[in-house]
C-alpha cells in the first residue's frame, strides 16, 4: 500500500464523479431496499400509536411513562442518526446496513415480551437507535449507488414507504381486532411482528456490497474496482490497481466544508429548516384526527383505524406522485408547492374552527396530508445528495437528527398546547412551520436537481 499523491487524487475525484454520473442498473435494487427498511420504522412508530390505548388498559401508566413508551423510539433515532451516519463515514456504509437490521430484529423480538411498561422504554429507546442509524445509512448508499437525477426520484420515495407502512400496519391490527384477539396477545404480537419484515430485508441485503464511492474514497481501489464490475461491468481504469493510505476527514471540518460552497450550504440549510418545519406539522398533525374523527361520527377503536387507513392509502397517491413530478418541477417546485399546500389547508382548516364550520375540516385535514407528502419528500435527498462523498453519512444523519427532535418533542409539548388554547388557536400555530418551511424554499433553496460536485 502507498501513501497518496497529488495525482491519485485526481484519479479519485474523477473516479468518484464518473460513479456518480452514469450509474444506477443494480443501484436501483439498492435504492429500493433501502425503501424497504422504511417500511420496518414505519410499522414500529406507527403501531405504537394504534396499540398504547391496550398497553394503558394492562398496566395503567401515569400520563409521562405512556407518553414515554410512544416517543421512545423518536428519542432513540436522534442519537442513532447522528452516531450512525457518522459511523457510516467511519467503517463503511455496508457494514451499518446490515447491523442496523440486526439490532432491530432483536430489539423488535424484545418489546413484544417486555414485564412492564419502564422495560418497554428502555428497549424502545434502544429500538431507535438501528432505525434513525439505518435511515442516514441508506441515504447515503443510494446517492452513491445510483444515477443522479434517479437517485433524487428514489430518495424522494421514502414518504411513500412512510404511507404504505401505515396502512400495512393499520390492516394487520384490524384483522387482529376482526378476530377478537386478546389484547395483551395484540400488542404484543403487533409490536413484535417488526422483525419480520426486518428479517426479509437482512436477507436481501446480505449480497449487497460496499458502494464503490466509500472505497475509493477510503484509497481501497483494488475493493473498488471489483465491485464496480460486479455491479456496473466497469474496472475504474483510470485508478491505479494498488490501494493507498487516505487522510481520514475529520467530522468537525463537515459544516467548514459545506460553508465554501454557497450552493450546497444553502441547499444544505434549507435541508435543515425543512425537516423540521415538515417533521412538526406532521407530528402534530395527530391531534387534529380525534375532531376529524368526530365529524365522520367515527367512537370505536375499530372505526377509528378504518378512517386513518383511508387517510393514509389517500397520502400513499400523493408519495407515489410528488417524486415523478420532482423531475419536471424540480426541489425547489416540490417543496414551494408541498409547503404552500400545508400552509393553505391550515389556514382553512383555523378559519372552519373559527366560524364552526367543521365540516370542512376532514377535507383540509386531506389537503395538508397531501401537501405534507409533498414537502417532506427531498428534505432528506438535498442535504444527502448535495455533501462530499466523505462526508455523505454526517450530512445525512445531521439531517435525520431534525426530523425526530420536533417528532420527539411534539408528545410532551403539544397536547399541554393543545388544552392550553384551543383547537383554533393550536391549528393557526401550527401553521408557522409550513409557513418558515415555504419562505426557506422560496428564499433560501437553490434548485439542485441533477447536482454534481465540481
Amino acid at each position: 500500500m502507498t501513501t497518496m499523491a497529488l495525482p491519485q487524487q485526481t484519479a479519485i475525484d474523477s473516479a468518484v464523479r464518473h460513479l456518480v454520473t452514469n450509474y444506477s442498473p443494480k443501484g436501483n435494487k439498492v435504492g429500493w431496499l433501502m425503501m424497504a427498511s422504511i417500511l420496518v420504522e414505519a410499522w414500529d412508530l406507527y403501531s405504537i400509536a394504534f396499540v398504547l390505548i391496550f398497553i394503558k388498559e394492562q398496566y395503567n401508566p401515569d400520563p409521562l411513562m405512556l407518553g414515554l413508551a410512544a416517543a421512545g423510539t423518536q428519542g432513540g433515532a436522534l442519537i442513532g442518526a447522528l452516531i450512525g451516519g457518522w459511523l457510516s463515514d467511519k467503517i463503511g456504509r455496508r457494514v451499518m446496513f446490515i447491523a442496523t437490521m440486526i439490532m432491530f430484529i432483536v430489539l423488535a423480538l424484545a418489546q413484544s415480551v417486555v414485564p412492564n411498561v419502564t422495560w418497554l422504554i428502555v428497549i424502545r429507546f434502544l429500538l431507535g437507535i438501528p432505525l434513525g442509524s439505518d435511515i442516514s445509512t441508506g441515504y447515503t448508499y443510494i446517492m452513491e449507488s445510483m444515477a443522479k437525477g434517479e437517485r433524487e426520484v428514489m430518495g424522494n420515495r421514502w414518504q411513500f414507504m412512510f404511507a404504505v407502512g401505515e396502512v400495512l400496519t393499520i390492516g394487520v391490527i384490524i384483522l387482529f381486532l376482526l378476530t377478537n384477539m386478546q389484547h395483551e396477545t395484540l400488542w404484543r404480537v403487533t409490536l413484535g411482528l417488526g422483525a419480520v419484515p426486518a428479517l426479509i430485508i437482512l436477507i436481501m441485503r446480505h449480497d449487497v456490497p460496499e458502494t464503490a464511492v466509500w472505497l475509493v474514497q477510503r484509497g481501497r481501489f483494488r475493493e473498488a474496482k471489483e465491485v464496480a464490475r460486479h455491479m456496473y461491468n466497469d474496472d475504474l481504469a483510470m485508478l491505479p490497481d494498488q490501494d493507498v493510505v487516505m487522510p481520514r476527514p475529520r467530522t468537525s471540518a463537515f459544516i467548514a466544508d459545506l460553508r465554501k460552497d454557497p450552493i450546497r450550504w444553502r441547499a444544505t440549510l434549507y435541508g435543515w429548516i425543512a425537516c423540521f418545519a415538515q417533521g412538526s406539522e406532521f407530528s402534530t398533525f395527530a391531534f387534529y384526527l380525534p375532531v376529524l374523527f368526530a365529524m365522520v361520527g367515527v367512537s370505536s377503536v375499530l372505526g377509528n383505524n378504518l378512517v386513518t387507513m383511508a387517510l393514509f392509502t389517500f397520502a400513499a397517491v400523493s408519495g407515489w406522485v410528488g417524486p415523478l413530478l420532482t423531475p419536471k418541477i424540480g426541489h425547489r417546485g416540490i417543496a414551494i408547492a408541498g409547503f404552500g399546500i400545508v400552509l393553505a389547508s391550515l389556514l382553512v382548516a383555523a378559519a372552519a374552527l373559527y366560524t364552526g364550520h367543521k365540516y370542512i375540516l376532514p377535507f383540509a385535514a386531506a389537503a395538508m396530508l397531501w401537501g405534507h407528502y409533498w414537502d417532506a419528500s427531498n428534505c432528506m435527498t438535498i442535504p444527502t445528495m448535495v455533501a462530499k462523498p466523505q462526508y455523505r453519512g454526517t450530512a445525512s444523519g445531521f439531517s435525520y437528527m431534525f426530523v425526530k427532535l420536533p417528532s420527539f418533542l411534539a408528545i410532551f409539548l403539544f397536547p399541554s398546547l393543545f388544552a392550553a388554547i384551543g383547537q383554533a388557536n393550536a391549528t393557526l400555530l401550527v401553521a408557522i412551520f409550513p409557513l418558515i418551511g415555504l419562505l426557506a424554499a422560496i428564499f433560501i433553496l437553490p434548485e439542485v436537481y441533477g447536482y454534481e460536485h465540481d
